[in-house]
């Protein structure tokens, strides 16, 4: 029997990351809290304050700050969803899959998302099978905001 491997490229290269944070205009961040003091807060309003439009994903809150939030990234508005260009998850590695698969249904319905983008300490090899499946670029373990100020301090 004749196996087959299948190559699953995780961006990590500084121009692929640097591409990404450049051509994306709305993130949506799954999993942030309303505590200002919480990584998912504070990276959040880092790229809210660059210019990024944010989309927060958490079942918990129907608002953070002046952001309305969305229980899930399928609850997020047509309107808004067709948009999103970055997926940025602070959720548990054994939820991605099923995030994963809710980004596939939004590329799906409307071409987009263009990023899965997993924050650092998260990595999920079986969520970023299922996105790449569907042309979405995966970047894990990596935190957007570190990668901001670093590639692209002036945007």
């Amino acid at each position: 029997m004749i196996k087959y491997r299948v190559a699953l490229a995780i961006l990590n290269k500084d121009r692929e990351l640097e591409k990404a944070l450049l051509e994306s205009k709305v993130i949506a961040v799954v999993g942030l809290s309303r505590d200002p003091k919480k990584d998912s807060y504070i990276v959040a309003k880092y790229l809210s304050d660059r210019g990024y439009r944010i989309l927060p994903v958490n079942s918990d809150s129907k608002e953070i700050s002046d952001w309305i939030t969305y229980p899930s990234l399928l609850a997020i508005p047509e309107y808004n969803a067709k948009e999103i260009d970055i997926i940025d998850v602070f959720r548990p590695a054994e939820e991605l899959p099923e995030i994963a698969r809710q980004a596939c249904e939004l590329k799906r319905k409307h071409g987009k998302p263009n990023y899965l983008w997993m924050q650092i300490g998260i990595s999920n090899l079986e969520a970023a099978k299922i996105a790449k499946g569907f042309g979405i670029d995966v970047i894990m373990n990596r935190c957007i905001m570190m990668e901001c100020k670093r590639l692209c301090p002036k945007v």
